[in-house]
């Protein structure tokens, strides 16, 4: 398969990725390491908690977010990193056994003012889970390559 371009995405356009399930284990040990607060890594103090018992760190939510979107998609493009995330949100919390999906929606495009070889995709993600609740929201700007540097200026940001 080709790799994507800039020129590939179009403002509109949904890709789906994922099918990831979060077991017991990969909650406890990503806890452990990152995030070990007692919602995660004490499954006795979270069973007394506000969530009813163990829940994935929204960290590792947002970790799984991106090895699917890299496994699915990213792999297969000429991305060129990210200069950042807006609008991380965690609506529901992920428990063990839940399978997770992401669906992210392309927002807009735009050429950098500067290297004319790069432009910006912004991007609206969505995490679901196997029950088709949303459980993280984010919003992202994504540079992929162009194919060829465009040399006529503004006017063809949006090519």
């Amino acid at each position: 398969m080709d790799l994507m371009y800039w020129e590939d995405f179009h403002v509109g356009q949904r890709v789906e990725c994922g099918g990831e399930t979060v077991s017991r284990e990969d909650i406890l040990a990503f806890a452990q390491k990152f995030d070990p607060q007692p919602q995660h890594i004490d499954e006795q103090a979270a069973e007394r908690g506000p969530y009813g018992g163990l829940i994935a760190s929204g960290w590792q939510t947002g970790a799984l977010c991106m090895q699917m979107m890299v496994k699915h998609l990213l792999s297969r493009t000429k991305s060129m990193g990210s200069p950042g995330i807006d609008q991380v949100r965690w609506r529901q919390p992920v428990r063990p056994g839940d399978t997770l999906h992401v669906r992210l929606e392309t927002l807009s495009k735009s050429l950098h003012p500067r290297r004319p070889r790069l432009g910006f995709v912004n991007n609206h993600f969505e995490v679901f889970n196997q029950r088709d609740q949303v459980v993280m929201s984010m919003r992202s700007t994504g540079m992929f390559l162009l194919r060829e540097a465009i040399t006529d200026g503004p006017a063809e940001a949006q090519r």
